[in-house]
């Protein structure tokens, strides 16, 4: 329910705002919407919030908090649809009704089906005026992994790979540090803080070891999920690792080891998810899962295998490829050495690219399906 609505510079001005202050708690809000909400009085900001984390106030919440009195007869700029409902917290729409807001202006209505329009129309039905679509665009962007998530069941999907520029991930040794440059790994540590799951192969364990934290100094270890069909990986792995601040999840098959499993299942930090099939873990079943415990976004790191039967499974949503300027040579793996396509006219085309430089890498970054959303996700900014 996306309705045009009239506007002014201090509209567009008030719900930018809104907006900025949704993505301060980029990677904290899962599996909740990111929402900013601003009260505004003569032109000027009376108050404002956002939300912060799942089970926490909502952004109109902290907004009308910090406004106190000053939010009678003000407009609410809320860059997502007030809710109608008692989830963990009361609904916001009845909050904007006790403080006397006389107008609330949306960027978007709830992509819940099963809500959707339901805020916008209480709050008409007592007599406030409310405007729905102003900067509809923006607000999408920033909740792309929300709406993926709400609609489908299925989390919103990232596979970020660094490659030379002839194609390859690692010598044809298996060497692979560092393809890319300092400035693209650490973007990469920015990433692992924003998504709630990194997922890795088990050839990916086995060959490179990695711990898939991230090393901001103020970031956040994202869960770390391993798909392992015949449970290969090491027990000494350092995704295994207690001192990670998250779980390790390994998915694996039948065609595990009992004994391997019992041992894995009593380290601290593991679970070790089984599905009923004899090699190959369910992939599509293995994410409809995430979202059910509540991780709405995943990161994939690795490897080639795995994003090629993914990406062949329709289950990938966006593409973050760093393109070092260096030359290899060789028969070293490529980063879809899982994707098997015959003839160039049904090559997966790639929609509303982005190209920066800035890291020293050709960044590129692309959709694996035609979005209606065009744009750069905002900077994050810095959380206080």
């Amino acid at each position: 329910m996306q309705t045009s609505s009239p506007s002014n510079s201090n509209d567009e001005r008030f719900m930018k705002r809104a907006l900025d202050l949704a993505i301060k708690a980029m990677g904290r809000t899962s599996p909740n919407p990111l929402v900013g909400c601003v009260i505004a009085k003569d032109d000027q900001i009376v108050g404002e919030g956002y939300h912060l984390k799942a089970g926490t106030p909502h952004a109109e919440v902290h907004a009308l908090a910090d406004a106190g009195e000053l939010a009678r007869d003000a407009t609410a700029y809320v860059t997502l649809e007030p809710c109608s409902h008692f989830g963990r917290t009361p609904p916001c729409a009845e909050a904007l009704i006790r403080a006397g807001v006389k107008r609330v202006v949306v960027a978007m209505s709830d992509p819940n089906p099963l809500v959707s329009g339901r805020g916008i129309a209480r709050l008409r039905e007592i007599g406030i005026q409310v405007d729905v679509g102003l900067m509809c665009q923006e607000a999408s962007l920033i909740n792309e992994v929300f709406i993926k998530a709400i609609t489908t069941g299925l989390p919103f999907v990232v596979y970020k790979t660094a490659m030379t520029l002839d194609g390859k991930i690692a010598t044809e040794t298996g060497d692979s540090r560092w393809v890319s440059s300092e400035g693209s790994r650490q973007y990469v540590h920015q990433l692992r803080d924003r998504y709630d799951v990194i997922l890795a192969g088990s050839e990916t364990v086995l060959i490179d070891n990695p711990a898939l934290t991230c090393r901001l100094p103020s970031g956040r270890d994202p869960i770390r999920l391993i798909v392992d069909g015949k449970l290969r990986i090491p027990e000494n792995a350092q995704v295994l690792s207690s001192s990670a601040l998250s779980p390790c999840v390994i998915a694996t098959t039948q065609a595990a080891s009992r004994e391997k499993l019992g041992r894995l299942n009593l380290l601290s930090g593991v679970e070790v998810w089984q599905y009923d099939t004899p090699r190959h873990v369910p992939l599509e079943k293995l994410l409809c899962d995430l979202v059910r415990r509540g991780w709405t976004s995943v990161l994939l790191e690795g490897g080639g295998g795995l994003a090629g039967t993914l990406i062949k499974e329709q289950c990938v949503d966006k593409v973050e490829f760093f393109i070092a300027p260096k030359l290899v040579g060789g028969n070293g793996p490529s980063p879809l050495s899982g994707l098997h396509i015959q003839h160039m006219s049904d090559a997966l085309e790639l929609h509303d690219l982005l190209f920066d430089m800035n890291s020293g890498d050709l960044h590129v970054t692309g959709y694996t399906s035609r979005s209606e959303i065009k744009g750069q996700m905002p900077e994050v900014s810095k959380r206080n």
